[in-house]
């Protein structure tokens, strides 16, 4: 764990190239499938208590990559995700508290329109400055929700008993962000690795 206080206060915005928003889910009760989502973005806006800074973020639903073309579009369907009426997912937090040598960041995550309140275990790994200039930070966050709470319940039962897709899904973010300083600094904040 790094202390919080080596983020300095100010506007960080979630660098997508060098992030993953990721999740994993019980398939066939023995086995898992895991997928991301490739099209989201966020910015966290510090305080000069760190422990009363926000996080926004949403992700596009459209977006879900499970390396299976008919699943993804299961998944994107009005048995899943309903795109249709339900483009997009969006994380709103509201507190950070600490936790041992971590944090917790408990937020309001809205899927399918369902809005539930969820705890990140979440883990600051630090700041560092890129070859271009930029400052930037390092988060993981995980959490494991009930999909049937957000109004996902759609399953097959299985012969041997159980079911198809498990209720919980763990959810797996790794987030690099970089700080927003003066104009020459945001257009550098694209760099190619």
């Amino acid at each position: 764990m790094s202390d919080l206080s080596a983020l300095t206060p100010g506007t960080w915005t979630v660098d997508a190239g060098h992030s993953t928003v990721g999740f994993s889910v019980r398939h066939l009760m023995v086995a898992k499938v895991r997928g991301q989502f490739t099209s989201f973005s966020g910015a966290i806006t510090v305080g000069a208590d760190p422990l009363q800074s926000k996080v926004e973020a949403t992700v596009d639903a459209g977006s879900i990559d499970t390396r299976d073309e008919a699943r993804d579009g299961h998944l994107k369907s009005a048995d899943f995700f309903d795109l249709e009426n339900h483009p997009t997912w969006t994380l709103v937090s509201t507190g950070i508290t600490p936790k041992g040598g971590d944090f917790v960041l408990t937020a309001d995550l809205t899927i399918r329109g369902v809005t539930q309140s969820v705890d990140f275990d979440l883990e600051f790994a630090g700041v560092a400055t890129d070859p271009w200039g930029n400052t930037k930070a390092g988060f993981t966050a995980e959490t494991e929700i009930s999909r049937k709470e957000f109004g996902l319940e759609w399953n097959v039962a299985l012969e041997a008993g159980g079911v198809l897709v498990g209720d919980k899904v763990k959810i797996q973010l790794d987030i690099q962000a970089v700080k927003i300083g003066r104009a020459s600094c945001r257009e550098r904040v694209s760099s190619p690795v």
